[in-house]
């Protein structure tokens, strides 16, 4: 009766009014949150992010404490939140074991709650992470390694490999050095699958150029005497030397080289950076690096975009970032977009999102990922200036040619990847 009474009476109070007001208010923007809570279906209530890099080994100055930091820029530009949940990083050194970064990433994703892997430095470790992830059925993205399985006869529907492959690298800069008149090859290889991928690569694209590949040296990951390997490569003749390796190894490589004179002289020899860092660049010196013909697929001083994101990096790390550490955050920020629009962080739904959505950014225009999970870009070829040529500090390149996308990375038409419809 009370009930009836206070509703059906005209005359309350100013204030019984004002209190109703407010109370049905109230009463609207809770339901209303709790529709939008019921829609975003974040599980465990955190997005966390994982990334298993070399912390303090060969690859640390091109992946390692730089990839981690850029991911974690990537995560704090977007708020730390999304959807109202927090955002978790987890770096763990797997130390370049493909067992110790397979069993880390069982365990994040069956008792970690481990939403996705950003990256994974190092082809053969990101190969078994990659099996990891299909078993788990996870999103797993690649910056660092090169190997063009990850998107080739292993691919899977929730993989990205977002930089760069051996396939690009190898078309890219062999076609050039070919075309250029280097038609006779010799190879020095790391002794895993990314330095055998890169090989294979830049060996068939300088045998359809017309040139001729006389042999090569296989090396181990972290080899500190390089010796050997260029003997043979100098007793080959041949006019490149192919340095189908990456990190320290192909710093190390390029010092002996000229320590052994084999780029002086009326017999000197054209070195090949097939995979090198502006990181490898600064550590060799514009002394010795100066000439060099490089693939990328970003540089710092490229433009207004790229110059304000290195910048910040730069702040935080002391060096400028490259093309694998701006790749790390470029691709966080793609993947927490897509958990925004999706409103879930479930795999199939953010991959779709992600699939369906350009990247337009300061490492990527129009960037967008294929089928077989290949991010598609445009990447640049790079000659190293000398040293005269430098104005200021990491002042190290002047672009040769932009290479669109479409030109550079395998044609989906001939990717070996199950997943795709080639009718």
């Amino acid at each position: 009766m009370q009930h009836h009474t206070l509703q059906s009476h005209p005359l309350r109070s100013p204030l019984q009014r004002a209190c109703r007001a407010f109370c049905t208010s109230v009463a609207l923007l809770a339901a209303t949150t709790a529709v939008t809570a019921q829609d975003v279906k974040i599980s465990d209530n955190i997005v966390r992010l994982g990334i298993l890099t070399d912390l303090g080994g060969p690859f640390a100055d091109i992946t390692g404490p730089g990839s981690a930091a850029a991911i974690q820029m990537a995560i704090d530009d977007f708020g730390g939140q999304v959807l109202g949940k927090k955002i978790e990083l987890l770096v763990v050194d797997h130390q370049n074991k493909a067992d110790i970064a397979a069993s880390k990433a069982r365990e994040w994703f069956d008792t970690g709650k481990v939403d996705a892997i950003m990256d994974v430095a190092v082809s053969a470790p990101a190969l078994a992470v990659l099996e990891v992830a299909k078993q788990k059925q996870k999103v797993i993205i690649f910056n660092g390694p090169g190997t063009d399985r990850l998107t080739g006869d292993l691919c899977m529907p929730s993989t990205v490999h977002y930089v760069y492959d051996t396939y690009a690298l190898a078309n890219v800069t062999a076609s050039a050095i070919t075309q250029r008149g280097g038609k006779d090859w010799f190879f020095i290889t790391a002794d895993y699958a990314f330095g055998h991928s890169l090989q294979e690569q830049a060996s068939a694209v300088v045998t359809a150029q017309g040139g001729k590949v006389l042999g090569s040296a296989k090396h181990p990951i972290g080899a500190t005497d390089f010796a050997s390997f260029l003997i043979s490569a100098q007793n080959s003749k041949a006019q490149v030397i192919g340095l189908a390796n990456s990190g320290g190894d192909t710093v190390n490589t390029i010092k002996a080289a000229r320590e052994f004179g084999l780029t002086q002289g009326k017999n000197k020899q054209t070195l090949a950076g097939l995979l090198m860092y502006i990181n490898d660049i600064h550590a060799i010196g514009l002394r010795t690096a100066g000439g060099l013909m490089l693939t990328e697929a970003f540089y710092w001083d490229m433009n207004d975009a790229t110059r304000a994101w290195s910048k910040r990096y730069f702040e935080k790390m002391k060096k400028m970032p490259n093309m694998s550490q701006a790749g790390a955050y470029s691709s966080t920020m793609h993947y927490l977009k897509a958990v925004q629009a999706a409103k879930t962080d479930d795999t199939a739904t953010v991959m779709a999102q992600m699939k369906a959505t350009p990247i337009n950014d300061f490492f990527a225009k129009n960037g967008r990922i294929r089928e077989d999970g290949r991010m598609v870009h445009d990447m640049y070829l790079f000659e190293v200036k000398q040293q005269a040529e430098s104005k200021y500090p990491w002042d190290y390149y002047k672009l040769v040619a932009t290479v669109p996308g479409d030109k550079a990375f395998l044609p989906l038409a001939q990717s070996k990847c199950p997943m795709v419809n080639k009718k």
